[in-house]
């Protein structure tokens, strides 16, 4: 049994809830439970080896089977081992008489070896384990009754015990990681609940890893016991992949003979100067500079909208101050947009023009929502051999797609996938398991997707979205292909959140200077 690690070297594809459920359709039923059953008895005894009491909620599909067949190795494994009796305690939203097949078999199999039907949720202990076998990757249609589910999943979602998940935490959309609508924790749930484990069949989802999952699968795991997945074919293609640095970060072996040019110059275009209401955006793109410095672009170039800073002096001498000018735009990596406000909107036409390399961000990117032609130049750029990376976070993706929020976080990959059709582009959609979508060769209809699966809460603070976008334009400059640079900056951006020691001192300037090329 291993625990999910990002620095783990294998690729990890990743698989639609349709794709998953054709797969478990097209294998027997109960040789699939009765190894994942084995498997989650393994991990529960594991995880939980001074429970008093172990509570197993099942529901239809596979996942259910599956919970049930770990009652009954639990239940074996108990009988083998005299002293330290357990109570297993089985739920359902499905009614006990209504149960048939191999799950009344299996049911009857577990009661008769000491299993209690229980109906309400039992008083569990911090020590105690919670194996949530109820929803998994099953359609919600097919879930059975829905208000006794509805309870039983606050139950599990409130359980101040340790919770182990077959496949994925029930109650969320297996494709996009966000909780079915009516199925979202109660509030406060997340400050009374035990830790919370997954243990991933062969097939798994994108929810483990992006929006809401992150959260409620907690510490994923893997069986290497389990049966391999099958290779992909025309009928089982993976949605995405869990990103993996090694082949990027091998790129960027720097030899002994070279000079600053190698390296790529950066040019950030941002910045904007006083606002009516008292505050100065030039943060913005001074953090995305000091980030492309310390993360190894050749040369870094500064011109701030905000005509006094640009005439100042550099607190960091390395970062060479400039007025904007156009042709400044053909010879670099450009990122345009941080802080860059209203005022930035004059210089997009230039820059979609000119940049050979471009990282679009914030108000860069709202400029090209609310004005038609600078979309449809940004929509060319590829055609025209220039290159773009797009950094929306959800909000800045709504207003470039035209819907809500909710909307884009509801289907996380697939408005990744529609903005890098729609721009021919690369983009990298942020937030809780960042998504990196990529045109493949000239058919802008097929996408290629990664998740990252770095980062934590650190990076929910002003200005990290800032040096992001300047660590992706210092890796592009530095060689990397844009889908490359877009990956790897966001692993390496996470990285150094889930790297830093416990206590206050994160801030975005902080981990700009943490970004070694090392």
């Amino acid at each position: 049994m291993q625990r999910f690690s990002t620095t783990a070297s294998s690729a990890w594809p990743l698989f639609s809830a349709a794709a998953i459920r054709e797969h478990e359709a097209s294998r027997p039923a109960p040789e699939q439970a009765r190894q994942w059953g084995r498997s989650l008895a393994r991990l529960s005894s594991a995880l939980a080896p001074h429970a008093r009491n172990l509570w197993i909620i099942f529901g239809q599909g596979l996942q259910g089977l599956a919970g049930l067949q770990a009652a009954v190795q639990l239940l074996t494994m108990q009988a083998a081992s005299p002293g330290g009796q357990r109570r297993i305690l089985l739920s359902s939203p499905l009614d006990l008489p209504a149960l048939t097949g191999p799950m009344q078999t299996l049911t009857r199999q577990a009661m008769n070896a000491g299993a209690l039907w229980t109906e309400g949720i039992p008083g569990l202990s911090a020590q105690d384990l919670c194996l949530d076998a109820l929803l998994g990757t099953t359609s919600i249609e097919e879930a059975g009754n829905r208000p006794r589910l509805q309870v039983l999943l606050q139950q599990i979602q409130a359980c101040p015990a340790i919770t182990l998940s077959a496949g994925l935490a029930s109650g969320l959309n297996p494709d996009s990681g966000q909780h079915y609508l009516g199925l979202e924790p109660p509030h406060g749930a997340s400050h009374t609940r035990g830790p919370r484990h997954t243990l991933a069949l062969p097939l798994a989802c994108p929810a483990l890893f992006t929006g809401k999952g992150r959260d409620a699968c907690g510490q994923i795991w893997r069986d290497d016991d389990l049966p391999e997945s099958p290779q992909a074919g025309p009928h089982l293609q993976p949605c995405a992949q869990i990103y993996r640095p090694q082949a990027a970060a091998e790129a960027l072996q720097r030899p002994h003979a070279s000079h600053k040019g190698s390296f790529g110059d950066v040019l950030v275009l941002g910045g904007q100067g006083m606002q009516p209401h008292g505050s100065s955006m030039a943060g913005a793109a001074w953090l995305a500079a000091l980030a492309a410095l310390h993360s190894g672009a050749g040369r870094v170039l500064l011109a701030l909208l905000d005509e006094q800073a640009s005439a100042g002096i550099s607190p960091w001498p390395e970062i060479m101050l400039r007025r904007p000018q156009a042709q400044d735009f053909s010879q670099a990596t450009v990122v345009c947009g941080c802080g860059g406000g209203q005022a930035i909107r004059g210089w997009m036409p230039q820059v979609l023009e000119q940049a050979p390399r471009l990282v679009l961000d914030a108000d860069g990117l709202n400029a090209v929502a609310a004005d038609h032609s600078l979309a449809q130049a940004l929509s060319q750029r590829r055609q025209r051999g220039l290159a773009s990376v797009l950094t929306p976070h959800p909000l800045e993706a709504a207003r470039l797609l035209g819907c809500d929020t909710a909307q884009i976080q509801a289907r996380r990959l697939d408005s990744a996938s529609r903005l890098a059709q729609r721009f021919a582009c690369t983009v990298l959609l942020k937030g809780s398991g960042t998504v990196i979508a990529h045109p493949l060769g000239d058919d802008q209809e097929a996408i290629a997707c990664w998740i990252n699966p770095t980062g934590n809460a650190r990076l929910a603070t002003g200005g990290t979205g800032d040096v992001l976008a300047g660590l992706i334009a210092s890796l592009w400059g530095q060689g990397l292909a844009p889908e490359q640079a877009a990956a790897l900056g966001a692993y390496r951006h996470g990285a150094a959140a889930d790297c830093w020691p416990p206590g206050p001192g994160f801030s975005a300037s902080a981990l700009a200077r943490s970004l070694s090329p090392a």
